[in-house]
């Protein structure tokens, strides 16, 4: 780990001089309450003192609705792809959505390369900052409170009167040797340094109470719990979990035609397993028209399916589905309802 000191007022000058010269810098802002990812005009729109936005910044690697393709008809059709990665420095990205951006990594770079998603990738500067957690949060239960390495160019922590600045990438070192001003860091900057990771950590009141490597073989045991029945009585199948996760990647796909029924687009945008209509495939069948299916589907999805292939939890405990939640159904709750289940089975 490389790892540099800013002071207070340098990291402000740092992030000033990023937004006048780079092509575009986007970060947390304060708008109605809350904070959402949005363009920066200057340092004074920025707050890192944040605990999450509405939307993870995976919107700027894979947008809500984009056009993937143009197409005019004739003899011959044409055919216009359309690939829009304009460069990006996102500033301010949690541990919990760097770690979101792994799992879209996964998603859309291992099996089968999405162009459009590893443009944009490639397009982006993630640039982190560090968080002190609210009730919702559980990070720590599965293992993203800590900078998931490979993952941002740099990232920065707040120690008091200066900033822990990590080097990610060699694009990272070289946005703060253009623009920054730092120094080495010392045995007491590296103090600060656990001292607030230890601080943050003490914070994270939401817990699994099982070991998220457990969940797999959990999940296997309470396929048929009641409980299942119980939440979708409880889901309205709005989708909002869906839409908020920073690790939902399913999407649809559809054209769009001109009034004059000769142009249109191929479009993608955002779908989701907790809705009514995800299930259903030609001739109008659903296969997963219980709304306990389909809650039961996004768990297993989040803590067995994935977890099997890549050993790593599909939840970034971000706590988004918590808040957002207009039933008050939350992953702590249910994976420890499920395991008290379980042992209580057992014995």
């Amino acid at each position: 780990m490389t790892l540099r000191v800013m002071e207070k007022g340098d990291l402000a000058s740092f992030v000033e001089r990023l937004i006048a010269s780079e092509p575009g810098a986007v970060g947390p802002v304060r708008k109605d309450g809350k904070h959402v990812f949005a363009r920066l005009a200057s340092v004074e729109d920025l707050d890192l003192a944040y605990t999450t936005t509405l939307l993870p910044p995976k919107k700027y690697l894979f947008p809500p609705q984009e056009t993937l393709l143009r197409f005019r008809l004739g003899a011959p059709p044409v055919v216009e792809p359309v690939l829009e990665a304009p460069p990006l420095v996102v500033i301010g990205v949690h541990p919990c959505d760097l770690r979101g951006i792994w799992a879209t990594d996964r998603a859309f770079g291992d099996d089968h390369v999405d162009t459009n998603y590893r443009a944009r990738r490639e397009a982006i500067t993630l640039i982190g900052a560090d968080c002190l957690p609210d009730e919702h949060c559980f990070c720590t239960s599965v293992g993203s409170h800590l900078p998931e390495p490979a993952s941002f160019d740099l990232f920065v922590t707040d120690i008091g009167d200066a900033v822990t600045v990590e080097i990610g990438s060699e694009r990272g070192r070289a946005l703060l040797e253009r623009y920054a001003r730092s120094r080495e860091a010392t045995a007491a900057d590296l103090a600060g340094l656990q001292k607030r990771r230890h601080a943050k950590e003490a914070a994270v009141k939401a817990r699994l109470n099982v070991d998220v490597q457990m969940l797999p073989l959990l999940l296997e045991s309470v396929s048929t719990s009641p409980l299942w029945e119980q939440l979708g009585a409880k889901c309205l199948s709005c989708g909002n979990c869906n839409l908020v996760c920073p690790t939902c990647y399913c999407f649809d796909v559809g054209d769009l035609m001109q009034l004059n029924l000769e142009e249109g687009e191929r479009i993608r945008r955002w779908d989701g397993c907790t809705l009514v209509d995800f299930a259903t495939v030609a001739g109008g069948h659903n296969f997963r028209r219980e709304a306990k299916s389909r809650v039961r589907h996004r768990y297993y999805r989040k803590f067995q399916y994935l977890m099997t292939r890549y050993g790593r939890s599909f939840c970034t405990g971000c706590g988004r589905c918590s808040r957002s939640c207009l039933a008050h159904i939350n992953p702590p709750e249910t994976i420890n309802a499920l395991l008290a289940e379980a042992e209580r089975e057992e014995a």
